[in-house]
């Protein structure tokens, strides 16, 4: 799965400097073009929580109609891939039968249950060390910029929520679980309801730009994910699950292992979307110093 997710990492960074080239990008988005290739980096390396961090840093929510079409463009093509990697098994193995790599623990991965219990006291605690956490970052970040070398406070923030999921004291507030199967629902009803072609027709003259743009980057994307599982002789589930966790993250990765009833791919899912979230921000900020 790690290999898998890799692979569709570097097909998401290859992809984005292709599109760049498909269209006149500083036509279409200006001095922004830079920040709108990071945001797409990150966002297709690991989900939309990437593509907020970058545009929050950099200031692209105030940019009206430009965000909004790339917005609407890109819970288009993640809605599309969806059931693009839901056939993508069923349709490969018609051509490339590759032998399924199935975990010996399958039955015991089976009893994983997202039922979980939180009480006040753990809800509360996990929010101070959401609030402490961001006003370390936000301390931190000024305080490199005074040194000369500012760095992104949700950089920052990223490598701190990284370091303390590596803690035992973390590991074991419940609760954790519970708000995060919540947003994984409440993000896939997102993505629906923002899935309008319509709005993406008020942007105006660019819209079919910034289609062709988003478009470009999954299909390079997918082209490296199907090649590397014929090269390879992948999993073509394994393929799936892990492309979704680039695409769309941990919530529509997790999303296609249930589909597959492939119960030994559900803890792997949700671990390669997690890494997704935390790698696709440092992606998407290397892209924007590249580009």
């Amino acid at each position: 799965m790690l290999i898998a997710f890799g692979i569709g990492a570097l097909g998401t960074m290859a992809g984005v400097m292709v599109a760049l080239q498909l269209i006149d990008y500083q036509s279409v988005f200006g001095a922004n073009y830079a920040a709108i290739a990071g945001m797409m980096t990150g966002t297709y390396t690991g989900g939309s929580a990437n593509f907020n961090a970058i545009a929050l840093e950099y200031g692209m929510v105030k940019e009206g109609a430009i965000f909004t079409g790339i917005i609407v463009a890109d819970n288009i093509m993640t809605t599309i891939w969806m059931l693009v990697t839901l056939s993508l098994p069923a349709v490969m193995k018609k051509f490339r039968n590759n032998p399924e790599a199935i975990s010996k623990s399958r039955a015991k991965v089976a009893d994983h249950s997202d039922k979980e219990e939180l009480s006040p006291l753990n809800l509360g605690l996990l929010i101070a060390i959401v609030l402490v956490a961001m006003f370390t970052s936000d301390w931190l970040s000024d305080w490199s910029a005074t040194q000369g070398f500012a760095v992104p406070s949700i950089l920052i923030l990223t490598t701190i929520a990284l370091v303390l999921a590596q803690t035992s004291f973390v590991k074991r507030i419940p609760g954790a679980k519970l708000l995060g199967m919540f947003s994984v629902y409440l993000f896939l009803v997102v993505v629906g309801a923002f899935c309008e072609v319509t709005a993406l027709a008020e942007v105006g003259a660019h819209a079919i730009d910034i289609l062709v743009f988003t478009g470009a980057i999954v299909l390079v994307h997918g082209v490296v994910i199907v090649l590397s599982g014929v090269l390879f002789k992948l999993d073509w589930s394994i393929l799936a699950i892990a492309s979704q966790a680039n695409i769309g993250g941990s919530s529509t990765a997790l999303a296609l292992a249930k589909t597959f009833k492939r119960t030994d791919l559900v803890l792997p899912a949700i671990l390669a979307g997690a890494l997704g979230t935390g790698l696709g921000t440092y992606l998407g900020f290397l892209v924007v110093g590249l580009v």
